[in-house]
């Protein structure tokens, strides 16, 4: 599945295709910014927020700034935790988010029972239906 946005009502559904960024990530040249980014996320959601994001769809937004605040040295919790924070973030009320296996119970207790932000999570197999109360 490649990144996509559906239409929800008046609301944009962003996708995220973890998978994706999982191999983007292989490939990142990484700057003394990006490194700041991965210790304390929400300075790349506040800083780069740029001209040029504000004219782009949400999804594009998303995806953007989800490749500069996610890092493949934390586990897929901690990085599923900074979506929820960037989605809460951006204003949207729900991520989906494509995953390259299907989370295990116990990994999904530790999502709901870290997130400040309260959630309704709903696995969907290889997928995540996030769900901002």
């Amino acid at each position: 599945m490649s990144d996509l946005y559906r239409s929800v009502g008046k609301q944009e559904r962003v996708c995220f295709d973890y998978t994706h960024f999982l191999s983007a990530s292989c490939n990142k040249r990484w700057r003394f910014v990006d490194a700041i980014c991965g210790v304390m996320p929400l300075f790349g959601m506040v800083t780069r927020d740029t001209e040029q994001s504000k004219r782009s769809t949400q999804s594009a937004r998303i995806r953007q700034l989800a490749l500069q605040v996610l890092s493949t040295q934390v586990s897929d919790e901690t990085n599923i935790l900074r979506l929820i924070e960037l989605v809460n973030h951006q204003g949207l009320p729900e991520i989906e988010i494509q995953l390259p296996y299907a989370l295990e119970e116990s990994q999904l207790s530790a999502i709901r029972a870290q997130s400040v932000i309260p959630v309704r999570i709903e696995p969907r197999g290889e997928q995540l239906l996030i769900a901002l109360k």
